[in-house]
């Protein structure tokens, strides 16, 4: 038996501490990439809200954090990137 070898993280599980992101959590996080101050769409490309699952999971692995409550829907979470989200999405 030779010695245990190492496994290389990609960069997509290395920016979240070892968690994966879903097709769908970097789709939605890139589109904060060009938005002022990294502000994540409430929409999809095709007009639907995204799933609050999906916002919810990016919130709890780090990668996305609220920005602010919005008065006229507060059931609906408005956030932005975080570093650790940047991170992920920009090098994948």
């Amino acid at each position: 038996m030779g010695a245990p070898t190492r496994q290389r993280k990609s960069s997509s599980s290395a920016a979240a501490g070892g968690q994966r992101a879903t097709e769908s959590q970097k789709e939605w996080l890139r589109r904060g990439l060009d938005q002022p101050g990294g502000k994540l769409p409430l929409f999809d490309r095709d007009g639907q809200r995204v799933h609050p699952r999906t916002i919810q999971s990016c919130m709890e692995r780090g990668w996305a954090e609220p920005w602010f409550d919005n008065p006229l829907k507060p059931d609906w979470l408005v956030c932005k990137l975080t570093n650790d989200g940047r991170q992920l999405v920009s090098d994948s």
